[in-house]
């Protein structure tokens, strides 16, 4: 496997595992975009869900933080937007995280401003645990 093969596989595991962390804080409408095959994308993978309140959203993005550095011992570069929780972005380079109010949601519309991307499935059957596992077995390769 190449180097930009292995990072590209540890993107998507990153990707699921913050899936997670949004499912694991009830996160509404969870989507995984990959953006891989858009040149111009800004990131390899965003993940997007929604909370119902300010409350809500926070709480989302707390459990993202917890679950990605309790399984790979990864923070992000950068959190944005938790002084009102309506949309707060976290940066991890090649996945960018979004955890939306409804409302903002729906008027940023992200999933329809990156319409070319593929939207990955989010098998909430997978662990954090098993995803760890694999980001790990990935880093091994090389």
């Amino acid at each position: 496997m190449t180097d930009l093969e292995n990072r590209q596989k540890e993107s998507e595991v990153l990707a699921k595992l913050v899936a997670q962390g949004m499912d694991d804080k009830k996160g509404v409408d969870i989507r995984i975009l990959d953006l891989r095959g858009i040149a111009s994308a800004p990131a390899s993978f965003f993940v997007i869900c929604s909370g119902n309140v300010p409350s809500h959203v926070s709480a989302i993005a707390d459990g993202v933080y917890e679950v990605v550095r309790k399984a790979i011992g990864q923070k992000p570069h950068r959190i944005e937007g938790y002084d009102n929780a309506e949309w707060i972005l976290m940066d991890y380079f090649d996945v960018v995280v979004h955890v939306f109010i409804g409302a903002k949601r729906d008027f940023y519309r992200l999933e329809e401003l990156w319409a070319d991307a593929e939207i990955m499935e989010y098998g909430k059957k997978e662990t954090s645990e098993e995803n760890a596992a694999q980001h790990r077995a990935t880093k091994r390769k090389k």
